[in-house]
C-alpha cells in the first residue's frame, strides 16, 4: 500500500492519522541527543510507494528546528520520489537563540507538493479554541475542503473574529514571546541538568526531552513519571508515547516549560 514516512520521536497523533488514511508508516529516526536524522536513512526510507512525509519543526516533542540544509534533504527527496511535504508548523514563532523558522513550501520546487499546516494555538496561547489553518495549492486543498466541511465544519465565529485581531498585533510581539519563552526554557532546563538529567537544550517549541538513566531510578518511563507525580510533585509524559516501539523511548520523559515562572520556580525547586 502507499507509505507515509513519520519523523520519530513524534506527535502522537501522526500515527492513528495516517491509519486512518489507510497508509502505512515507515519511520526515520531523529538521533540523541541533537534529534537530528541521518541522510542515508531517511534516503533508505523512501520508496516508488512514498506518497508522503510529515515533517514537524520546531518539533514536538524534541524542541528540534530543521536547518535549511535538512529540510533541503527532506524537498529533494520529496521531488525525486513525487512525494507530498506535510508540514505541521505550529510552533513556527517560537524558536530560540537567534535560529529561523524555514516553511518548507517557500523552498525551491516545494509550492506545489507542501501541505502547511499551523494556527493560533500555541502563538496566542489559546490551545483550547482549537483554531487552525491549512495553505495548500488549489489541487490539494479542495480535497482538504471537503473532508473539513464533514469534520468539523466551521470554528466559532467570535473566535474566528477574535483571532483576526490577533494576528494584526505588532512585529515586536514575536520576538517579545521568544523571549519569554527562552527564559522559560532556561528555568526548567538548568536544574534538570543539575538534577543528573541528560538533555539537549530545546531549539524551539517549549518541550524539553531528558533521559533519566543517570538518576538511578528504576524501572522505565511510566514508572518514572508515576515516580515524579507521587515522589517529587512533577508531572512528565513518558517518553515511549512518541515512538514506534515502547522500548526506544523508556528512557525519556518529556517535560514542558509552557507555564507561569512562579510554577517552574517551584517544579525547579522540587527537582532539585
Amino acid at each position: 500500500g502507499d507509505e507515509v514516512i513519520v519523523f520519530e520521536p513524534f506527535y502522537e497523533n501522526y500515527v492513528p492519522d495516517a491509519a486512518m488514511s489507510g497508509a502505512e508508516l515507515v519511520f526515520v529516526e531523529l538521533h540523541a541527543p541533537h534529534f537530528t536524522f541521518d541522510p542515508a536513512e531517511l534516503r533508505a526510507a523512501f520508496s516508488q510507494r512514498t506518497r508522503a512525509i510529515i515533517v514537524n519543526t520546531p518539533n514536538n516533542p524534541s524542541g528540534k528546528v530543521f536547518t535549511r540544509d535538512e529540510l533541503q534533504q527532506v524537498a529533494a527527496l520529496c521531488q525525486e520520489f513525487d512525494a507530498l511535504c506535510i508540514t505541521d508548523e505550529i510552533y513556527e514563532h517560537i524558536v530560540y537563540d537567534g535560529r529561523t523558522h524555514i516553511p518548507v513550501a517557500t523552498l525551491p520546487g516545494m509550492y506545489d507538493r507542501t501541505i502547511t499546516i499551523s494556527g493560533l494555538s500555541k502563538t496566542f496561547s489559546v490551545t483550547g479554541w482549537r483554531l487552525g489553518y491549512v495553505l495548500a495549492p488549489p489541487a490539494l486543498s479542495n480535497a482538504i475542503r471537503k473532508v473539513h466541511d464533514f469534520l468539523t465544519v466551521g470554528a466559532p465565529a467570535p473566535l474566528q473574529e477574535a483571532a483576526a485581531t490577533a494576528m494584526e498585533q505588532a512585529e515586536a510581539y514575536y520576538p517579545e514571546l521568544q523571549a519569554m519563552y527562552s527564559r522559560k526554557r532556561d528555568l526548567l532546563l538548568v536544574p534538570l541538568l543539575e538534577s543528573g538529567y541528560r538533555c539537549h537544550s530545546p531549539e524551539g517549541a517549549y518541550y524539553i526531552m531528558a533521559d533519566f538513566t543517570g538518576l538511578g531510578v528504576p524501572g522505565d518511563d511510566v514508572a518514572f513519571a508515576r515516580h515524579l507525580v507521587e515522589r517529587v510533585g512533577v508531572a512528565a509524559v513518558p517518553g515511549s508515547s512518541f515512538y514506534k516501539h515502547r522500548q526506544d523511548g523508556a528512557h525519556f520523559v518529556r517535560f514542558t516549560f509552557s507555564k507561569s515562572e512562579e510554577t517552574l520556580a517551584e517544579a525547579a525547586r522540587r527537582l532539585r
